[in-house]
């Protein structure tokens, strides 16, 4: 069969060109919204009465088969054909006749294409906000069961301040609440129409391109027919929450990684989320955060790619825009993967509760507070950072902890020092001294997790919605 557009040229494309232009080795992802996108087009052309209805109905039935032929596996995709587009309306026309060849009246697949990516997106991003939530609740559960847990917070990689390990968790689910309502926000750019514009200039048909919309879901039309074919600000877009989201991961990873490490012992992985060495039988590797961690670089080669091939492109479509699909398919899979794997692997982390308090008995993580101390005894600040920096100097000298010091050693560095120095340098004192909004307080970190929980449902409610819309 020769192409579905070759009246105007008089040679065979040159197999070499046909391999190296098609698309349809990866844009058949693509093959249910192009159904989707073909029925709702095909239905507005009946209504308007530009195609009849017996012809409307012969072509819907018609789609409905090739869509389950290609569900099932019993088409067999041609590179000839191109794309996911040509391939759909070749196997509509040798299924219902000549009539599959009046689907395409009154649209191009500049503005179909851009329709399909659109309506992929749109279920993307609803999948990956209730994947994000997932990973909150699995991180909200960890901090509930560890909210008597005191761990060293690090500044530089070097102990800092204790903080209870709850806390630092929550930092994660408020880095993911952000990145789950970037996606929420992208949600309105992703979900405009762009089927009616034609390959630029729109049509000549009398076409209800509102209508079309109601029909899919969307909840307005691209203004601009030039536009409505050159955007691919919405891909961008995820592509950079994208990255942001991997960036998130990739921290924590880097977290989990460290601490599982004999020199840290704060937590274990479960063996589920491990594997081992083929030499080293005591190996017991945290292969999933340190995959996490290198797949973050690809997701954003995608998106410095697809600027890239964007950033000098006239309007309207060109073929280099064909390029914005496989790193979208690339970034979709290689996201959905790392957190679909996250949350359990979250769940089922063993907290080293005793090795963490350990580590802050044997620090000097606890001596902001002395200085606050001698503040609070009418001291200076800065005389009193430097009186404490002395005392820990002392300390490093005499191998002891602030703890060991005796109140006659206190009292050699200011004599503002008494017996209540000991209860203000317990660790959970420490901790709980921090009791203001955002702070490391058991009470602030308690009120933090309600409110998160608060959040969560308020997503978990918005996902239900906007998945219903968006099938």
């Amino acid at each position: 069969m020769s192409k579905l557009w070759g009246g105007r040229f008089t040679k065979k494309t040159d197999q070499l060109v046909e391999e190296y232009t098609a698309s349809i080795t990866f844009d058949k992802e693509l093959a249910e919204e192009d159904v989707q996108g073909s029925l709702a087009h095909v239905t507005m052309l009946g209504k308007q009465g530009i195609l009849p209805a017996d012809d409307v109905d012969t072509i819907k039935d018609g789609l409905h088969r090739v869509l389950q032929r290609i569900k099932r596996g019993d088409w067999e995709f041609d590179i000839a054909d191109e794309d996911i587009h040509m391939n759909i309306e070749k196997a509509l026309i040798e299924d219902i006749g000549p009539v599959g060849g009046k689907l395409h009246t009154g649209r191009s697949r500049n503005d179909q294409v851009a329709t399909d990516m659109h309506l992929y997106l749109r279920k993307r991003v609803v999948e990956f906000v209730d994947l994000l939530q997932k990973l909150q609740s699995a991180l909200l559960e960890q901090a509930k069961a560890n909210l008597d847990t005191i761990v060293p917070g690090y500044t530089h990689l070097q102990r800092a301040q204790p903080i209870l390990f709850a806390h630092h968790l929550m930092a994660y689910v408020s880095m993911f609440g952000r990145d789950a309502e970037r996606l929420q926000d992208s949600y309105k750019r992703i979900n405009t129409l762009p089927l009616g514009a034609g390959a630029l200039a729109g049509t000549t048909f009398p076409i209800d391109r509102h209508f079309v919309a109601k029909q899919l879901g969307f909840d307005r039309v691209y203004e601009n027919s030039l536009d409505a074919v050159s955007d691919r600000d919405f891909i961008l877009e995820f592509l950079s929450h994208a990255s942001i989201i991997m960036m998130h991961l990739s921290r924590l990873s880097e977290e989990l990684i460290l601490w599982s490490s004999t020199e840290f012992r704060f937590v274990e992985l479960d063996d589920a989320f491990c594997t081992g060495s083929s030499i080293m039988p005591q190996k017991k590797n945290p292969d999933v955060p340190e995959l996490v961690r290198g797949k973050t670089g690809r997701v954003y080669g995608n998106l410095i790619g697809l600027l890239t091939v964007l950033k000098s492109l006239p309007l309207a479509y060109n073929k280099d825009m064909q390029e914005d699909k496989e790193g979208m398919f690339d970034t979709v899979r290689t996201l959905q993967g790392a957190l679909q794997l996250f949350a359990p692997m979250i769940t089922t982390m063993k907290v080293n509760k005793d090795v963490m308090r350990q580590a802050v008995n044997q620090d000097f993580s606890n001596a902001t507070d002395i200085a606050d101390f001698l503040v609070n005894k009418g001291l200076p600040f800065r005389q009193a950072h430097e009186v404490i920096g002395k005392t820990v100097l002392y300390c490093i000298q005499q191998n002891k902890y602030l703890l060991d010091l005796t109140l006659d050693e206190f009292k050699q560095f200011s004599p503002l020092f008494d017996d209540r120095i000991y209860e203000v340098l317990q660790p959970v004192n420490v901790v709980n001294a921090r009791n203001v909004y955002g702070g490391t307080a058991t009470p602030q970190v308690t009120d933090a997790i309600t409110r998160a929980e608060r959040e969560l449902d308020a997503t978990a409610a918005w996902v239900t919605e906007f998945a219903e819309k968006s099938r």
